[in-house]
């Protein structure tokens, strides 16, 4: 049972303290290597979490629960894990049920879609200026699917065409 409840804290701790995946396999990685696992079995799950579909901070969850107390530490350290997001979208949720009809909030949200689809584009620029691969081909491929995004193309369709685009220009 102090297992359980370790591996509980554990990642109840780690989810409430990181926002993303990658932030959370660092925490994962400063608490359980040395105390849970060894730097080589962390280096072999986080490997194995990558090469499987979904969370990686969910799939590491369970693979540490289950190396340390099987199917039943599996599964407490998947609810700790799943606990804080999901009570914080409650919490959310409930906010913004209450305030749904004030008019404010919708002139807030109109207010923010301007601003976080500036950010968006200014994020994608820091990024190709980051790889230095910013030429003729890259600007090819993002204009065609600015192009195709505006006449409305599912995307998940542009995604694969800009990978396929990417595979036959460069």
């Amino acid at each position: 049972m102090q297992t359980l409840l370790q591996l509980f804290w554990l990642f109840i701790k780690i989810n409430l303290l990181s926002t993303s995946g990658p932030a959370s396999i660092g925490l994962l990685h400063a608490e359980a290597v040395g105390s849970l696992l060894t730097e080589a079995q962390f280096i072999e799950v986080v490997g194995l979490s990558n090469l499987l579909p979904g969370s990686e901070a969910l799939k590491l969850a369970m693979f540490v629960g289950y190396g340390m107390a099987g199917t039943p530490g599996a599964l407490v350290s998947l609810l700790g894990s799943i606990l804080p997001p999901t009570v914080l979208m409650f919490a959310v949720v409930a906010v913004l049920n209450r305030l749904r009809r004030e008019a404010w909030v919708s002139n807030f949200v109109k207010g923010l879609t301007p601003s976080v689809a500036i950010l968006m584009f200014f994020v994608a620029i820091k990024i190709m200026e980051g790889s230095g691969d910013i030429d003729w081909r890259t600007a090819l491929i993002g204009v065609a699917s600015l192009i195709a995004m505006i006449l409305d193309a599912p995307a998940p369709l542009v995604l694969l065409f800009a990978g396929l685009a990417g595979v036959v220009l460069f």
